[in-house]
């Protein structure tokens, strides 16, 4: 008997020992929350938004006055309450033609713009809106307490969204560029463990060359490339600094510019990134779980491409020169809800005539090169620019 009770007793101690008893499944380490950047289909024109792990939302521009349509309904899927912030990256009808709909349909709580003066009647009835409808209006300008450090905006879960580019007042504005509004784009890096998403806005060659001279560290995973793909920008040096595993090219089909140009594309070929255009693909969705960067386009049967991160270091790789110097970044300071004064649009000279070519939707200066090159092509003439803006949008090469 008592051998039993011993033999009892060995038993149940053998069972309890973990080695014999069934193993536990394996701890796993929580999947992190994904970053999300949608880069929409708006035709001729850029907008994009970010979902961050924490559900933070960012809009950085709004595509043209025709694109509010879709994106308004867009936008009301993916977002739940008012954007948390709204960027438009300068003031020309392409990026911001959506945004006073957007904002009236599904609000805004911050607007941010580079606070760059532009004579459109387009631009002055958005910021009609802004300052009624939104709590805050944000310009980049730089903290007087640390005016070298470089801007980065908290989105939750260890994302950062850092402004590069403008820091007006300290440093001035680009001028005498081939288009002004273009060059003082804001420029700005969405970061996300290993990975990075660079925003360009319609940065001319003049703002990626500043940019350069600057201790910043451009690696990004994925670039949404400047100006439609314009031959101007994505300059060989800056796609050398920035070297881009995927490009993002926002543009419309069969548009009056033709893009993206050949150069642009072959410059992107050269730094080996994966090419994606929204006039071709349709939109374009990029998660981010911090390692990889997942991109799918809405259109075509090609599989979801998986590109790796490559940042290893934060922005900003050194201290900023001396005050004496051009830098980039800056802090955002809220106007107490109301937009800041602006100072009153440049006047036209007199007899100035404004013309559109037949079949397009934007007009040009009269003496604009572009008009040179299509001589043979039907023509509309507006003798003064209310007229003009009336029926077309103006165009870029001559900002007229």
């Amino acid at each position: 008997m008592a051998f039993a009770r011993l033999l009892l007793a060995l038993f149940v101690l053998l069972a309890a020992l973990p080695g014999l008893a069934a193993s536990p499944p394996a701890r796993q380490e929580p999947t992190p929350e994904p970053l999300t950047v949608y880069f929409f289909d708006v035709g001729q024109g850029d907008a994009a938004l970010i979902v961050s792990p924490t559900g933070k939302t960012v809009l950085i521009d709004g595509g043209p006055p025709e694109a509010d349509e879709a994106l308004v309904p867009r936008l009301r899927q993916l977002v739940q309450g008012p954007l948390d912030l709204i960027i438009l990256t300068h003031p020309h009808l392409d990026h911001l033609g959506g945004l006073a709909r957007i904002i009236q349909a599904v609000g805004a709580r911050r607007f941010m713009d580079p606070d760059f003066d532009h004579p459109s009647e387009s631009y002055r009835k958005l910021l009609d809106v802004v300052g009624q409808k939104v709590g805050q209006v944000m310009t980049p300008t730089p903290n007087p307490v640390a005016p070298e450090t470089l801007l980065t905006i908290g989105l939750g879960e260890g994302v950062t969204l850092t402004l590069l580019w403008p820091r007006t007042p300290r440093d001035t504005f680009l001028k005498d560029t081939r288009s002004d509004a273009n060059a003082n784009s804001i420029i700005a890096k969405l970061t996300y463990g290993k990975t990075a998403f660079l925003f360009t806005g319609d940065a001319e060659p003049e703002t990626e060359a500043y940019l350069l001279t600057r201790p910043i560290d451009f690696t990004s995973t994925v670039l949404k490339v400047a100006h439609h793909g314009g031959r101007y920008s994505s300059t060989a040096p800056f796609l050398a600094a920035v070297k881009p595993q995927a490009a993002v090219i926002s543009c419309g089909t069969g548009n009056d510019y033709g893009h993206p140009t050949g150069e642009v594309l072959q410059r992107l070929g050269a730094v080996g990134a994966r090419i994606f255009r929204t006039d071709l693909q349709g939109e374009v969705l990029a998660v981010s779980n911090g390692a990889t960067v997942t991109l799918t386009p809405k259109k075509g049967r090609s599989p979801p491409t998986v590109v790796p991160g490559q940042v290893t270091g934060p922005v900003a790789t050194g201290p900023m020169p001396s005050s004496a110097s051009r830098t980039t970044g800056g802090k955002v300071v809220p106007a107490s809800g109301t937009l800041p004064e602006r100072t009153a649009p440049p006047t036209r000279a007199s007899g100035t005539r404004y013309v559109s070519l037949e079949g397009s939707e934007v007009f040009h200066r009269e003496d604009c090169r572009v008009l040179e090159r299509a001589k043979t092509k039907e023509r509309t003439v507006y003798t003064d620019r209310a007229s003009a803006v009336r029926e077309r949008r103006p165009a870029k090469d001559c900002d007229p």
